[in-house]
């Protein structure tokens, strides 16, 4: 839903892109720092510190997108790092929800749920845009970043004693919406790519 807003996120953050740039701070420094973020949330989230996990979750979020407002201060991101930030990106998510399981304090099958829908939304877009590199499938309800809002405010919620369950809610939401996502992106791409290649086939 947010991607609608891309064009103006982009604008607004290309001068923190050019500051980074200027301090030396690349866009790959950022996307190891994203993931290393991630690895510290996950350990303050295996031990039910839910305020200090939000903190360091949020951190996650805000140095990814430095990691993209630099790659796009700096022109044309590189094939590789475009590769590298994708792959963090993906480790993160799994990091986080692997420090959520290990508290103890939230449903395995939860945690698998949300886990699968978001592999499976990001495949179906890869796959796609392997298949044909024309095309854009970022279509669908939710994408990395309104999950990890979804994230963080189950986190908030159980960390100011709201609701005790604010996590698993928010983790069944994140399944949810990431299984939705995952079947829309796989009709729309049949849909696009029937639309040039009548006789595609499948494995």
């Amino acid at each position: 839903m947010l991607s609608r807003f891309r064009g103006f996120y982009e604008k607004a953050t290309l001068p923190l892109g050019r500051a980074c740039l200027r301090l030396g701070l690349t866009p790959d420094f950022w996307t190891f720092f994203s993931l290393l973020s991630a690895v510290v949330a996950a350990a303050m989230l295996a031990q039910g510190r839910w305020f200090w996990g939000l903190l360091l979750v949020l951190a996650t979020d805000l140095t990814d997108m430095l990691d993209g407002a630099a790659a796009r201060a700096r022109g044309t991101p590189t094939r590789f790092g475009t590769v590298l930030d994708h792959v963090c990106d993906r480790y993160a998510e799994f990091i986080i929800l692997a420090g959520l399981m290990a508290s103890g304090q939230v449903d395995v099958l939860l945690v698998f749920f949300a886990a699968t829908g978001m592999v499976m939304a990001s495949y179906v877009r890869a796959k796609a845009e392997s298949v044909d590199h024309g095309l854009t499938c970022t279509v669908g309800l939710a994408g990395r970043q309104e999950k990890l809002i979804l994230l963080m405010v189950g986190l908030g919620v159980q960390a100011f004693g709201w609701l005790d369950t604010g996590i698993a809610w928010a983790l069944a939401l994140i399944g949810l919406v990431s299984h939705i996502t995952a079947v829309q992106r796989l009709l729309y791409s049949r849909r696009s790519l029937l639309a040039t290649s009548p006789q595609g086939g499948s494995s």
